[in-house]
C-alpha cells in the first residue's frame, strides 16, 4: 500500500493520572476531545494528565479516518519516515510528543540512559517497559513550575546550615562531610574537585532518600511548623533567590498534596524553576526532576521508562535512582533553552507584517527538535521546506488550514497531524491575533544530520 499524500490527521489518546488537571481545565483533555472519534467525552471530575502523539505501543496514535495505528502505517510505508530513519530507529517514530496538564506534583524521577534502560528492561520489564533512553524537552504552554536538576552547591550548603530538620535527616556526619568537601570549591573547574563534590552530594542525597519513617515524620512536623511561622525568614536570611516565603509556601503546598513525603526535603537539593509561556528546558537522561504545575509540550525519545522515588503512589526504586544520577550541579539557567529562528520556512507578506514567527527548540540529541510557529493575522501563511524525516504537528491556539500537495484540511486548537518525510508543508491562519498571537502550532520532527545543516 502506498499513501499518495503524506498528511494524516491523528486521533490521540489521553492518560488519566491523579496529578492531571480536572475535566475541561486540562489542555490534554481538550486536545484529546478535538482529535477523538465520537467515543470520547470529557468527564468533569476526572483528572486528565497526558496526551500522547506518536507510535509508542502504550498509547499509539491512530489515523482518524481509517482507525489504523500510526505505527502500522509507517511500518507499511517506510517512505513516511525516510529509509535512513526507518533503518536507524526500527521502523517507528524516534520521538514521543506529549501535552502534559499538571495539577499537582509528578513523582521525583529520572529517566535512564540507553545502557541502563536495557539492563532495567531485561531485569524488570513490568516496571521498565522500554530498552531505550529518554532525554526530554519541556516547552511551557501556560506558566509552569518544577524541580529540575541539583542546585548550585552553595545553595545546598546554605540549606544544610539553616534548615535544622533537613540537616537532621541527612545526618550530622554526612552534613559535615558535605560542607567540608565543597567549601571554597563549589564552582571549581578542576576535575578532582568536581568528582569529590559529586561524591559528597551523592552520599548526602542517598542518606536522605533512605531515611526511616519515624525520622521523616518528626522532621516533617518540624519543617511545617517553621514554614508556617517563619515566613520570609524561612530557610535563613541571605539564601537562594527562591528562599524565604516562596520556599515556605512551596513546602506547605507540597505537603498538602503528599503529606509527609520525602520530597518535601528533596526540594532543598533541587533547583526550583519557573517557565513562562514559550520558555523551555532540556533534561538529559539521568537528570533528576519533578514537575509541579502547568500545561507543557514535551518531546522525548520514544520511551516510557521512569525511575521514581517520591511524590507518587506508584512503584519506587530508590536504589536505582540514587545510583544512576549524574549528580551534576548547576543553576537552572544552564538547563533552560534559548530558541533560535528556524531558517527552513518561508513566510508570506501578511505573516511578515504581523510579526509572525517560527522558532526552533533544538536539543543536543538526534531524535527530535521542535518548531513553534505563531501566525498572527488571518491570511498569514508559512511554508516549511521538505525534510528527510517525519513530523507531528499540534495546534494549540486559533484555526486555519494545513496542506501537503493537493490535500488541504482544516487545523484548529487540539488538531494533530502526521506529516511524512520529503513533504512540503503549508499552514495558513484564519485567526487574527486578539491577545498577542493568532494561530499557534508546534511541529516536532526528526531529520538525521539536522544539526549539521543549521
Amino acid at each position: 500500500m502506498v499513501l499518495q499524500v503524506p498528511l494524516i490527521r491523528l486521533q490521540c489518546g489521553v492518560n488519566s493520572y491523579d496529578w492531571g488537571k480536572i475535566g475541561k481545565t486540562s489542555a490534554a483533555a481538550k486536545f484529546a476531545a478535538a482529535t477523538a472519534s465520537n467515543d470520547f467525552s470529557i468527564q468533569e471530575e476526572k483528572p486528565y494528565a497526558e496526551l500522547w502523539m506518536g507510535t509508542h505501543p502504550s498509547l499509539p496514535s491512530k489515523d482518524l479516518e481509517s482507525q489504523r495505528t500510526l505505527l502500522d502505517l509507517v511500518q507499511d510505508n517506510q517512505a513516511l519516515l525516510s529509509s535512513d530513519i526507518a533503518e536507524r530507529y526500527g521502523n517507528k517514530l524516534p520521538f514521543l510528543f506529549k501535552v502534559l496538564s499538571i495539577n499537582k506534583a509528578l513523582s521525583i524521577q529520572a529517566h535512564p540512559n540507553k545502557k541502563l534502560a536495557e539492563e532495567l528492561h531485561a531485569k524488570d520489564p513490568k516496571n521498565y517497559p522500554d530498552d531505550n533512553h529518554k532525554p526530554e524537552m519541556t516547552i511551557a504552554v501556560t506558566p509552569f513550575d518544577g524541580l529540575c536538576g541539583f542546585r548550585p552547591l552553595a545553595e545546598i550548603s546554605h540549606f544544610i546550615q539553616h534548615v535544622p530538620s533537613f540537616r537532621n535527616l541527612i545526618g550530622e556526619d554526612e552534613a559535615k562531610n558535605f560542607l567540608r568537601t565543597v567549601e571554597g570549591k563549589e564552582t571549581s573547574d578542576k576535575e578532582e574537585d568536581q568528582q569529590a563534590n559529586k561524591k559528597a552530594l551523592q552520599t548526602a542525597f542517598t542518606k536522605l532518600m533512605n531515611v526511616d519513617k519515624d525520622a521523616l515524620e518528626s522532621a516533617t512536623k518540624e519543617l511545617l511548623e517553621a514554614a508556617k511561622s517563619e515566613g520570609a525568614s524561612f530557610a535563613g536570611e541571605g539564601g537562594p533567590t527562591n528562599g524565604g516565603k516562596e520556599l515556605a509556601d512551596l513546602v506547605i503546598r507540597l505537603n498538602d498534596q503528599f503529606p509527609g513525603d520525602v520530597g518535601l526535603f528533596v526540594q532543598f537539593f533541587l533547583n526550583y524553576v519557573k517557565l513562562e509561556i514559550g520558555e523551555a528546558m532540556f533534561l538529559k537522561a539521568d537528570d533528576i526532576h519533578a514537575y509541579l504545575s502547568g500545561d507543557i509540550i514535551e518531546c522525548m525519545a520514544s520511551s516510557d521508562n521512569v525511575v521514581r522515588a517520591g511524590f507518587t503512589p506508584k512503584f519506587k526504586d530508590v536504589p536505582t535512582l540514587t545510583s544512576m544520577l549524574t549528580y551534576s550541579y548547576a543553576p537552572i539557567s544552564e538547563q533552560k533553552m534559548s530558541p533560535t529562528d528556524y531558517p527552513y520556512v518561508t513566510l508570506n507578506a501578511t505573516a511578515y507584517s504581523s510579526n509572525s514567527s517560527s522558532v526552533l527548540y533544538d536539543p543536543p540529541i538526534p531524535e527530535f527538535a521542535v518548531v513553534r510557529t505563531a501566525l498572527n493575522k488571518s491570511g498569514a501563511k508559512v511554508t516549511f521546506d521538505p525534510i528527510q524525516g517525519p513530523s507531528i504537528v499540534l495546534c494549540t491556539k486559533g484555526k486555519g488550514t494545513i496542506s501537503v500537495g493537493p490535500k488541504k484540511d482544516k487545523i484548529e486548537e487540539g488538531f494533530v497531524y502526521f506529516v511524512g518525510a520529503t513533504a512540503e508543508l503549508i499552514v495558513e491562519s484564519e485567526t487574527d491575533a486578539l491577545d498577542g498571537e493568532g494561530l499557534v502550532f508546534f511541529k516536532a520532527f526528526c531529520e538525521l544530520g539536522h544539526d549539521q545543516k543549521l
